[in-house]
């Protein structure tokens, strides 16, 4: 039995610059942290030649009969799916798929799963992957194989864990910057982060659909704020390592109303309403996670002002969620072959038979 978890994530700054249609042309970054929130992918064997994957989000349960039965569209379970049949290998096995957030959220979930079971799949089959070849690979079947208007953050924040920097040049390999404030500077941040659910979820692909569009373009408003917002996070990474996060606050806002000129459907009289709310009870800076539109609302605010913001907003029937970030990444939690009799799982394991006594 393996059991395999990943993280979501939030981002600060350059969201939207991942997009290929964007960092293709011109390069793109973004400023991200990981937190412990995760995605679990509980993997057993059959012997049955069949394979079962049952979603406890999504309350989905469904079952083939053989490998080459397997379809990715229309059967709501499109991801894993897509990584067994990109990997192209029979292997026939139970997995058990769990959240502790819903999905739609603009935390990344999407790429949470796709990580989280490529990663449990290829260590069963004992091919495992480094963090890098592990995000590009989940990304590749979002984009390529389930044809999804994705970025690339959100994998390499669940692959890699931790507060980062990354840099997505044209053509070239991403490049990863860890975040090393002083740990005093981390604390500060930390407490001084608060995210509450708008309570409405959706999946953004297609207001990231009409952001490529009109990046392609190559001119005009959209193009122009991804641009201001790419430069916000360059000095958004700056302010955080020199310790200054008030100034961090000033671009996180300065960066959110940039990137509602990107689109008409990052936001809407209810977010921009509850933003206003937060900004007045004391919060310093913030946005919405992911490409806009719902989610959760993201704020930094001082620790102490930070009560009168959860009042306010709790009057507005929004609930906080408390998270700390996330170092590790995706990780094998549970590598067991005594559970199930399997003899793919534990493959770090050596049994040596005790010699017997003369």
């Amino acid at each position: 039995m393996l059991i395999v978890r990943s993280p979501v994530r939030i981002s600060f700054g350059g969201g939207g610059t991942d997009l290929p249609a964007y960092y293709q042309q011109y390069g793109g970054v973004v400023l991200s942290a990981a937190i412990n929130k995760y995605f679990y992918t509980i993997l057993g064997t059959r012997t049955d030649q069949s394979i079962q994957i049952i979603s406890s989000d999504l309350r989905i349960c469904e079952g083939w009969r053989d490998f080459a039965a397997l379809e990715i569209k229309n059967s709501g379970l499109e991801i894993p799916v897509a990584v067994l049949k990109d990997l192209n290998r029979e292997i026939y096995v139970d997995l058990f798929l769990a959240s502790e957030i819903p999905p739609g959220t603009g935390l990344g979930s999407s790429a949470s799963v796709c990580v989280n079971v490529l990663k449990t799949l290829t260590s069963y089959l004992h091919q495992p992957l480094s963090k890098q070849a592990l995000a590009e690979r989940a990304f590749h079947v979002a984009r390529n194989v389930l044809g999804r208007h994705v970025g690339k953050q959100d994998e390499y924040a669940a692959a890699f864990g931790g507060l980062n920097f990354f840099e997505f040049p044209p053509g070239g390999d991403v490049r990863i910057q860890a975040i090393n404030a002083d740990p005093s500077v981390m604390n500060e941040l930390q407490n001084s982060l608060m995210l509450f659910f708008t309570g409405s979820a959706h999946h953004s692909w297609n207001i990231l659909a009409e952001q490529e569009q009109s990046t392609e373009r190559g001119s005009g408003k959209p193009v122009e704020a991804l641009h201001e917002i790419k430069e916000l996070a360059f000095r958004m990474r700056d302010a955080m390592q020199r310790g200054d996060l008030i100034g961090f606050a000033s671009m996180m806002n300065e960066s959110w109303l940039a990137k509602k000129r990107v689109s008409s459907r990052i936001s809407n009289s209810r977010i921009d309403a509850l933003y206003e709310i937060a900004i007045r009870s004391g919060a310093l800076g913030g946005k919405i996670t992911g490409a806009g539109g719902g989610g959760f609302l993201l704020l930094f605010c001082e620790p102490q002002r930070q009560e009168r913001v959860r009042q306010m907003l709790a009057a507005e029937g929004l609930k906080e969620m408390q998270f700390n970030f996330d170092f590790q990444g995706a990780q094998v939690l549970v590598n067991d072959p005594f559970i199930d009799n399997d003899e793919h799982s534990a493959s770090r394991w050596t049994f040596v038979p005790m010699a017997s006594k003369a």
